[in-house]
């Protein structure tokens, strides 16, 4: 595929995404796999769990680090350069944020002097029971992209759960899960 042409398919693709991907990275994440995995397929659904997996360690919203990676990765296994493949990183960050960046401005112009009427609200409140299905759906995706879960990461699961519910500190939670995952497998 020739390079721009792969750049802006990757634009729209993440564009869109960003667009609709109510509820936060989560959310996107079945968005994502549709366009990246299915649709286009530019990378492998090991390279996408891959890469969600990667993404949930890296600071920052799941969704833009998701961006980020496959952006990388869908030019580099198209044949071309690092160079190359750092911008497509930079093209479906981009792409993903500009949405949200519009949205938000105009949201934040708008909604004081609109937060009390009653279709607003009627619309946030459809559009929760929306992002709690997306985020489901994001959960099942992931343990069914997983072909190695068995007992010893349930067990890991349970622990780091249990902890999290107690207020344990995150960063600590993921250290130790870490280190448990290293001594168990």
């Amino acid at each position: 595929m020739v390079l721009a042409q792969l750049y802006l398919s990757m634009f729209i693709a993440f564009f869109k995404i960003g667009l609709f991907g109510f509820g936060g990275g989560y959310a996107m994440l079945p968005l994502i796999q549709q366009e990246v995995v299915e649709t286009n397929e530019w990378v492998t659904v090991n390279e996408f769990t891959d890469i969600v997996a990667i993404s949930q360690t890296t600071p920052g919203p799941i969704s833009f680090n998701s961006a980020t990676y496959i952006g990388y990765t869908a030019v580099h296994s198209n044949g071309h350069s690092m160079l190359a493949s750092i911008l497509g990183s930079a093209v479906c960050t981009l792409a993903v944020s500009l949405p949200s960046f519009g949205l938000m401005t105009l949201v934040c112009a708008f909604f004081f002097k609109f937060k009390e009427n009653r279709y607003v609200r009627a619309a946030l409140s459809g559009i929760k029971p929306a992002v709690i299905g997306l985020i489901a759906a994001a959960g099942i995706m992931l343990i069914n992209g997983f072909n190695f879960i068995d007992y010893k990461s349930w067990l890991i699961f349970s622990v780091v759960f249990i902890a999290s519910v107690r207020k344990i500190d995150p960063i600590l939670l993921i250290a130790l899960a870490a280190v448990a995952g290293f001594l168990l497998y």
